[in-house]
């Protein structure tokens, strides 16, 4: 099974609620299954957002899922969705690298950040989801702060976010696993 489809699966049998086919649609219509998970660090390849998006799914379910507080739905929604916000933000380009063996300049493809929507990371997710699905407001909570402090810098709202919001505390460390500890070396740069 490939990324892709391993990604329509888990969203098709956890995401019901009203305006997920039409969101799903929209996806398809994007380059999000096509598109890098970061411009060089994790998952910076072809299809690696979506590979990213799965691996952060599976690992909120092993890590932290909890049948009796959890809802497998939030889960999917939150980690499959968590970076729709790169989606039509990056583009292949290509830059001058020096061959270490030859010492000659060669061309190689790199891909750039051309956001065409430049409105934040986690809010513009929340936004660009909510425009075709409703978000429960700790699947909110949980997409707008999964980047904790490597994202907007004021940790006493983060904190605040976190205290009150446990989905966007078990959202945000699979998130770190994923991109530090899964997906590690995972990229077509070095």
């Amino acid at each position: 099974m490939t990324p892709k489809e391993e990604f329509i699966e888990i969203y098709k049998e956890n995401i019901t609620r009203k305006g997920a086919d039409e969101l799903l649609e929209w996806l398809q219509r994007t380059d999000f299954f096509t598109a890098p998970a970061s411009a060089r660090y994790h998952c910076a390849c072809e299809g690696g957002l979506v590979i990213h998006s799965v691996s952060v799914f599976n690992t909120m379910m092993e890590k932290h899922f909890d049948e009796e507080t959890d809802s497998v739905e939030s889960f999917a929604i939150c980690a499959l969705l968590h970076d729709l916000c790169k989606a039509q933000f990056y583009k292949v380009s290509t830059r001058n690298v020096k061959n270490e063996q030859t010492g000659q300049w060669e061309k190689v493809p790199y891909f750039a950040i051309e956001d065409q929507f430049p409105y934040g990371h986690g809010e513009k997710s929340v936004f660009l989801i909510e425009r075709k699905m409703r978000l429960k407001i700790e699947e909110a909570m949980a997409i707008r702060w999964h980047m904790g402090e490597f994202g907007d810098k004021n940790s006493n709202v983060i904190s605040q976010a976190y205290d009150k919001y446990p989905l966007a505390v078990k959202l945000h460390l699979a998130d770190l696993e994923s991109t530090f500890l899964r997906e590690k070396g995972y990229s077509q740069l070095k």
